[in-house]
């Protein structure tokens, strides 16, 4: 169906329209500063949506630098929202929708929960915060961080507005709290937690093996030499390492191969212009920085959906 360019604020209106009555929307948004937009106007006009955002890295292909640690906790939030089908609208740039993702058994395979009552060892737990990519450090303010002291662990899981407090006795968790970033001090309790992976691939030992050998694979040269070779086999995520994301996975995804079969797609805007300006610049971007015995890298293509992949994967 194709609709006729639409003033701002009804475009948001007719989306909450359509999304009482045909279920699941997607939209893609050509124009990045309409997402946030619609992500607003949407959840104004029909409060009781579930509208979620995926956000943009806000980095530049190749960049030598990670995107913002709330970013990231926001994506996996959305991702996972995605699939367990509590979601009514999806909210993306468009551009964002060609960037290729861990797949979806990367989520299920990297969440876990914890309740109030149940045993917890310590050292195991400790060691799968780890292997899930969370940070120790002596006092827990963002996303992906963790703390250890004596029997209490505070914890602040990616997708959750709130760090947690877990007060042990002994093997057991006694209380579970959410506390205050600032004062520290706790807010109210709850009964169970959900901790989703810190980053959007794995660094266990199978991921790391799976690293090299598709680094290997995909890069010429003597690996050995490769800063960024000996970091991840090491188990350091040096900056910058997101464009190294297939790496890590035999396969990847799209967004599409988290939306439902029943979901309604949106291309909101000039989809053709603003795919078209991506792989100019990234392909210029490309050129320019691949002279870096340091940093090489990938081809767009293993990184991006081109203009042809995403309209057909749209239709599919």
């Amino acid at each position: 169906m194709r609709v006729a360019p639409l003033a701002p604020s009804s475009d948001a209106l007719a989306i909450a329209t359509w999304a009482r009555r045909m279920g699941p929307i997607a939209v893609f948004c050509a124009d990045a500063p309409d997402s946030q937009r619609l992500l607003e106007e949407v959840a104004w006009f029909d409060p009781t949506l579930r509208v979620h955002q995926l956000p943009d890295w806000e980095t530049l292909p190749y960049d030598a630098f990670s995107p913002h640690q709330d970013l990231i906790s926001e994506r996996l939030e959305t991702l996972w929202q995605i699939t367990q089908g509590a979601l009514d609208v999806l909210i993306m740039p468009l551009t964002t929708g060609l960037y290729r993702l861990a797949p979806p058994e990367f989520l299920a395979g990297y969440t876990f929960f914890f309740k109030q009552g149940e045993a917890l060892d310590v050292d195991r737990f400790r060691q799968r915060l780890a292997f899930a990519g969370y940070a120790h450090v002596s006092q827990v303010v963002s996303p992906g961080e963790f703390s250890f002291r004596g029997g209490v662990i505070d914890l602040f899981p990616m997708g959750s507005a709130l760090p947690y407090r877990l007060d042990l006795f002994d093997q057991t968790i006694e209380t579970i709290r959410t506390f205050d970033v600032d004062s520290q001090r706790s807010i109210y309790p709850v009964q169970e937690v959900r901790l989703l992976p810190a980053r959007e691939f794995p660094l266990d030992d199978a991921a790391v093996i799976r690293f090299r050998q598709n680094f290997r694979a995909s890069i010429e040269g003597d690996p050995s030499k490769r800063r960024l070779y000996k970091d991840v086999s090491n188990r350091v995520a040096p900056a910058g390492i997101e464009y190294y994301l297939p790496l890590f996975f035999d396969h990847t995804a799209t967004v599409f191969d988290y939306l439902t079969a029943d979901s309604t797609l949106v291309v909101h805007g000039d989809a053709h212009g603003a795919v078209t300006r991506f792989w100019n610049d990234t392909h210029a971007r490309h050129e320019l920085l691949r002279g870096d015995p340091d940093r090489p890298l990938l081809p767009p293509e293993q990184l991006f959906l081109s203009a042809e992949q995403f309209f057909i994967a749209a239709r599919e």
